[in-house]
């Protein structure tokens, strides 16, 4: 299967629309707001249905701004000092380039809750556990929206394996990784107009260093042309990509939906505040860690200490700090939320 996507669903201009990644966080809010109503008007547990809207607003912003920053501390902290005089301007604010960072997205929601807790005097332990057992709504769909924008690839899949995915966006890591396989594309610039002489002098220019602007203008149209259906674009570029893993669905249903039923299925009965926050602290490290085998690390990153990737490290720190929590809070707290059975909210109702 050939990657041919476009990320937007609506296009203005350049890079100006309405983009499926953008509708994949509205999605996750619309879907996390529905279930935490449902939640809060059976559990009764200090945060009123009608106080939700406040709630997943604060949580966005957390979600947003600590996802961005995220990236950009744990994965690229060049962008913090890229600017250019197109809008957005900032490097920081050019959320299609690299994204979100999940680890950064958690810990925004962190301090959301801690800040609409204190504000509201709502518990903030409560807080949390709503944003863990909805949060992973929002992965499957946030996760769903990177493979269609063709980011956060996978590795190379076995030959033959029915689900492989070619991406066109493999050719813009060749100069830095694979520049070699640059000269491989003659046949795919040629219906865009760029003669074969024109190519290898632009690949033998960028090799000396003599510049690299018509190289990789001619890259990203040809990411653009596959998007916009050039089929003779594509005839020609499909055999020279690289087989992957279509690993964000891989995550889109491990870190999303498995992660999801894990904890909905957990909170069904009566549990201390905190408890389903700390366990999807570790059932996402672990479903991460797991899913992680199947991607690339980002290509100025690489692969780290005994072949991990960042994601994978972080992920494993991420993993002790939940056991921690679930053991600190275990014992400290004596509350008991009720879970959404109906059975288990009279319950605990009639022990109160």
């Amino acid at each position: 299967m050939l990657h041919d996507f476009d990320p937007f669903l609506i296009h203005f201009y350049d890079n100006i629309g309405i983009r499926w990644y953008g509708l994949s966080y509205l999605m996750g809010f619309i879907c996390a707001y529905f279930l935490i109503v449902w939640l809060t008007s059976r559990q009764r547990a200090g945060l009123e249905p009608k106080q939700v809207m406040d709630f997943i607003t604060y949580a966005a912003f957390g979600t947003l701004i600590g996802g961005r920053l995220g990236y950009c501390i744990f994965y690229d902290q060049e962008l913090f000092m890229k600017f250019t005089s197109t809008f957005p301007y900032w490097g920081v604010l050019q959320v299609h380039k690299g994204g979100m960072a999940s680890h950064g997205g958690m810990i925004g929601i962190v301090v959301a809750c801690l800040m609409f807790g204190r504000k509201y005097g709502v518990y903030s332990l409560y807080l949390f556990d709503l944003c863990a057992v909805s949060g992973p709504i929002g992965v499957f769909f946030g996760r769903i929206a990177n493979f269609i924008n063709g980011e956060l690839m996978g590795r190379p899949a076995p030959e033959g394996f029915p689900l492989a995915v070619r991406f066109p966006q493999d050719v813009l890591s060749w100069p830095s990784q694979e520049v070699d396989r640059l000269s491989t594309l003659v046949p795919v610039v040629e219906p865009l107009g760029v003669t074969k002489e024109s190519w290898l002098e632009w690949i033998n220019g960028y090799k000396f260093g003599n510049g690299s602007g018509k190289l990789f203008e001619t890259l990203d149209r040809i990411v653009l042309e596959v998007q916009n259906g050039n089929g003779a674009v594509k005839e020609a570029l499909k055999p020279l990509l690289t087989p992957r893993h279509p690993s964000q669905l891989y995550a889109a249903f491990g870190e999303g939906l498995l992660v999801f039923m894990v904890l909905i299925f957990l909170w069904r009965k009566p549990r201390k505040p905190g408890f389903i926050g700390a366990s999807f602290i570790m059932v996402y490290a672990l479903v991460r860690i797991s899913d992680e085998m199947f991607r690339l690390p980002d290509a100025h990153i690489g692969y780290q200490l005994w072949g991990l990737t960042r994601g994978q490290w972080l992920s494993i720190v991420m993993f002790f700090f939940g056991l921690i929590l679930m053991l600190l809070w275990g014992r400290t707290e004596r509350l008991r939320i009720p879970g959404w059975q109906k059975e288990a909210v009279i319950k605990i109702n009639r022990r109160k």
